[in-house]
């Protein structure tokens, strides 16, 4: 009786399919592709949703995080499988490789660019929200975590466990944890303790082959020493711990390990402006924000204002966010030392809980640690980011230059977090993220507007460039680094066809520098057909014959 009921629903699926690239699909292969994949007690119909299901449009929206990609104009999948086990995720794989469809592969919907959910060519989403579970040993100091849990909900539920334990990874709680992890993860305990990824230990995932693997069973043939003094490390176990994970297979769980917070904490923000004595301060901020303490975090972020000392005109605004693992004495004690210009005084500061601080990071603020488990942002608007790399400090007429040309953009934000610390002490090739000696902060460019339109997204998209673009004598060069977690098209488009390589080489280098060929060679190994692809995913070695 389930199975015939089941064929009926997946018979009204196949109806629906309008897509001129669908018609010549097996429909009667694919039913029992499906059915062949699922277990009695996780019927895969449940997980299905296309575009006549009343629940559709809703299930695509919740997990939409960049409105620019939430317009009756975008184009939408096929079907949404909303995965309720890792039987749901082998039969996605064999439905999409026998048909010769797009998967994308969605947890929390904050890819900037909306490559996990939508592309220019028929396809559909396999979303992951519902798996996310989260499993706290405090006596080991690790976690098993599915990828469709936020960090909010890590945070809480490690805290739930023990208060003198953490995790480093975004202050932003409703991000998902796949592709959060698939991109590296940083957050403001990165000094202390690294990125996500340093900290990750093992994985669950399924190859293109359906088959379901952990670090163990990744392959002995693929084991890769990174470091000659460290034990023999699975290339393709490091390959998803910040190479894009989706490039490789589909990540199910990671397993962490959590790490020791104290009991008390103290964050603090200060802002000034540059019609008062910022220049002075972040000058001085650039001397010491990535060789302070390690267990001081002091993030810059730098928007346009009104003035408050010259009527009808704009000023840059700076602020000073930090978290401190330790109580206000000692952060004052080396802070007023170091870092004087700040004038941080005690009243500045507030002492409270790691859980709590992370509140303290949110904006606008949370109020209580329970609303670390909301899966959605508060807010929502179109946006977009661009990312850098500084080496060196900017000098002083370099600021007042990006100062005058922010006054003159008004829109666009900037965003220095510091890096040092554990940043440093962790080779270039530990982990595909290679940011790390030498890099003094990382850029974030932030551009938010509230009104739809491809007209309008033009606009503040060419207000991010111009800043992107001035600051160019102040970044790394050959190549210009970036982030892979603040995806940006602007940097490269892959087609995925002939010229693959060549085109995920010029996005690649820049994410990835000499780690880049690595991960082809990775990807060129258990994914020869390219069949994990997207916008900017890893490509394979193209092909020579003997």
């Amino acid at each position: 009786m389930l199975r015939s009921k089941m064929f009926a629903l997946l018979s009204v699926f196949l109806l629906s399919i309008s897509w001129e690239a669908t018609s010549d699909l097996d429909h009667e292969n694919f039913l029992h592709c499906l059915l062949n994949h699922s277990q009695p007690s996780y019927p895969i119909s449940t997980a299905i949703y296309t575009p006549n299901n009343e629940s559709y449009s809703s299930v695509l929206q919740s997990y939409i995080r960049n409105l620019r990609f939430n317009m009756s104009t975008t184009p939408k999948p096929l079907l949404i499988l909303t995965a309720l086990h890792e039987s749901h995720v082998q039969a996605a794989i064999s439905y999409a490789r026998e048909h010769n469809l797009q998967m994308k592969i969605r947890s929390g919907g904050h890819d900037y660019e909306g490559v996990s959910y939508v592309s220019d060519v028929p396809f559909f989403v396999l979303d992951m929200f519902n798996l996310r579970s989260i499993d706290v040993d405090v006596a080991s100091e690790t976690a098993w975590i599915q990828v469709g849990a936020t960090l909010g909900e890590v945070y809480y539920r490690v805290s739930e466990k023990s208060q003198a334990h953490g995790f480093p990874a975004s202050v932003e709680p409703t991000v998902g944890v796949g592709g959060h992890f698939g991109g590296g993860g940083y957050g403001n305990m990165m000094r202390k303790y690294g990125l996500s990824v340093d900290n990750i230990i093992d994985a669950k995932m399924v190859d293109v082959k359906g088959r379901l693997l952990d670090r163990k069973s990744m392959g002995e043939d693929l084991f890769w020493d990174g470091d000659a003094a460290r034990v023999f490390f699975d290339v393709r176990h490091w390959a998803i711990t910040g190479g894009g994970g989706s490039s490789f297979g589909v990540v199910l769980a990671y397993k962490i390990n959590i790490v020791r917070v104290p009991e008390v904490v103290t964050v603090f923000l200060v802002r000034r402006n540059v019609d008062q004595n910022a220049t002075d301060i972040v000058e001085q901020w650039q001397q010491v924000a990535y060789n302070i303490d390690d267990d001081l975090f002091i993030r810059l972020t730098m928007n346009v204002v009104n003035s408050t000392t010259r009527i009808s005109e704009k000023t840059v605004r700076t602020t000073f966010r930090a978290l401190f693992l330790g109580d206000s004495e000692r952060l004052l004690s080396f802070t007023n030392a170091s870092f004087p210009k700040l004038g941080l005084l005690r009243s500045d500061c507030t002492e409270m809980s790691w859980l709590e601080s992370v509140l303290f990071w949110t904006d606008p603020p949370l109020g209580t640690p329970t609303d670390l488990l909301r899966r959605t942002p508060p807010s929502l608007v179109h946006f977009k980011r661009k990312s850098d790399y500084v080496q060196k400090p900017i000098p002083r007429d370099g600021l007042e230059g990006i100062w005058k040309k922010m006054i003159e953009l008004q829109v666009p934000q900037l965003t220095f977090n510091p890096y040092g610390g554990k940043m440093w002490e962790i080779p270039a090739t530990e982990r595909p993220f290679p940011h790390r000696a030498g890099n003094l902060w990382k850029v974030q460019y932030a551009t938010d507007w509230n009104k739809g339109g491809q007209g309008k997204a033009n606009y503040y998209i060419d207000l991010t460039r111009q800043l992107y673009s001035y600051m160019t004598p102040f970044v790394s060069k050959n190549p210009r680094q970036a982030f892979l977690n603040y995806r940006d098209l602007d940097l490269g488009i892959n087609h995925n066809g002939k010229e693959s390589y060549l085109e995920g080489r010029v996005y690649g280098i820049k994410y990835f520098q000499e780690n880049f060929n690595r991960l082809v060679k990775i990807k060129t190994k258990v994914d020869p057909g390219n069949f994990f692809r997207n916008e900017q995913s890893i490509p394979t070695f193209p092909y020579r014959k003997k």
